[in-house]
């Protein structure tokens, strides 16, 4: 087991949702080859870089057991971590192609897949005691990279941090000077924000040069 796979860290067999366990239930009916169960965070246990999702996406991480992959949305993120030097490979295929994080994870703010994709806050709630715990791994002076208003918000929750302070903005750096930490946000990778062009790859490369600098200023 490891260190990313501690009951304190992840519990693949958490049914504190009701809905969740209940939805994820009905999808392993239907799907029987899918992974269908909380989804653990990937890469380095002591990343000085924690990259924050939303959810596991029905045919991605829900169906491959790794975060970001196996959907549209981990295609701009591998891709870009690759070429920024945090992962080995540019492509995701499944859990168990070999592709390595460097000093970076990957995890999300519910670790289970949520019906249409969205879930409830109270969910979002009853899941932050994992990103809570995960945040203790990162470094001092380590960067957490939202994509996203809602796990920009989960971070700051979980930090005990006031969200007013740090409102949230793409491309915009927050100094956490108690938690000894960066937040950088991005629209998420989503298929939606990166064919509608919310989100180009011009822009989310403009996020990571920014994470690369405070990286190299620590």
């Amino acid at each position: 087991m490891t260190p990313c796979e501690t009951s304190a860290l992840f519990d693949p067999d958490c049914t504190r949702c009701p809905r969740l366990a209940d939805f994820l239930a009905e999808v392993r009916g239907k799907h029987p080859e899918y992974h269908a169960k909380p989804v653990p965070p990937f890469g380095d246990p002591r990343a000085r870089l924690l990259v924050v999702g939303l959810a596991p996406g029905m045919h991605g991480a829900n169906a491959t057991g790794r975060p970001f992959t196996g959907d549209h949305a981990g295609l701009l993120l591998y891709r870009t971590l690759h070429r920024f030097g945090f992962a080995s490979r540019e492509v995701s295929e499944h859990a168990t192609d070999g592709l390595q994080l460097i000093d970076c994870r990957i995890t999300n703010a519910v670790k289970c897949l949520p019906p249409a994709n969205k879930p409830r806050p109270d969910e979002v709630t009853r899941c932050r005691d994992f990103l809570t715990a995960e945040l203790r791994t990162v470094r001092t002076g380590g960067v957490l990279l939202a994509l996203g208003r809602i796990a920009h918000e989960s971070l700051l929750r979980a930090l005990g941090l006031r969200l007013q302070q740090f409102p949230f903005g793409h491309a915009r750096v927050h100094e956490l000077e108690t938690a000894q930490l960066r937040l950088v946000d991005s629209y998420h990778c989503s298929r939606y924000n990166t064919q509608t062009g919310r989100l180009t790859e011009a822009m989310f490369d403009q996020v990571f040069l920014s994470v690369r600098a405070l990286l190299a200023s620590s």
